[in-house]
């Protein structure tokens, strides 16, 4: 469920997003995320736990049989449809923001 709280956009937070709207309805586990980050995963699934308790994505698990497969479920993750805006309004505060902290500050003549 969606809440009006927003999650702090580190840059960690940002590369997740980043990587999450390159393919914005595709669905991707946890490393296939961190890859795209450049990120670890102990990194990564914190990020995604407080992205999803947001609403801003949506995860499911994989319907495997673990044995069968060789390898545990993975937990898949994609972007919530009404939190797609939200994800973009919030990439571009972050980035003007950064902008503005790292514009040159002018430099005043005094008398």
């Amino acid at each position: 469920m969606a809440t009006a709280h927003r999650p702090r956009m580190t840059i960690p937070t940002q590369l997740v997003l980043r990587a999450l709207l390159t393919e914005p309805t595709r669905e991707l586990y946890g490393v296939e995320i961190g890859a795209a980050a450049g990120l670890p995963s102990g990194t990564v699934h914190p990020i995604l736990a407080r992205l999803e308790a947001v609403g801003w994505l949506e995860s499911r698990w994989e319907d495997i049989d673990p044995r069968a497969a060789g390898r545990p479920a993975r937990r898949y993750y994609r972007l919530a449809p009404t939190g797609l805006a939200a994800v973009r309004d919030a990439l571009a505060r972050a980035y003007r923001a950064r902008g503005a902290a790292t514009a040159p500050i002018p430099i005043r003549d005094h008398p």
